[in-house]
């Protein structure tokens, strides 16, 4: 059985900072591109980080040198490392592994910034 399970999110005060898991099941998780997304409520579902099977990543501008994602095939876990946390990042966030045409996500886990 796929799957995929975030978990790390939670209240945290501006300023702080969170460390997200996805942990995978049933797939050959390190043949898989993996990318966090976020999503706050009544917005789309936007891009924040992404890591190939190499271990390049990229970020999303508006969160470089405050995010690094980062991956450890033998355990199938992915990780979104979030630093210097702002409000503007409370949202919904959500990983997904991709390879070819197959695609899988979480179910998310919700990160809230505030005081």
């Amino acid at each position: 059985q796929v799957q995929l399970v975030e978990s790390g999110g939670g209240l945290v005060q501006p300023g702080g900072s969170l460390r997200l898991s996805c942990v995978a099941s049933g797939f050959a998780f390190s043949s898989y591109t993996v990318t966090w997304y976020c999503q706050a409520p009544g917005k789309e579902r936007d891009l924040v980080a992404s890591i190939s099977v190499t271990g390049t990543s990229t970020t999303t501008d508006s969160v470089k040198g405050r995010f690094t994602i980062s991956r450890d095939n033998v355990k199938n876990t992915a990780y979104l490392q979030m630093n210097s946390l702002k409000p503007e990042d409370t949202a919904t966030y959500y990983c997904n592994a991709a390879w070819h045409y197959f695609s899988y996500w979480g179910q998310g886990t919700q990160v809230t910034v505030s005081l």
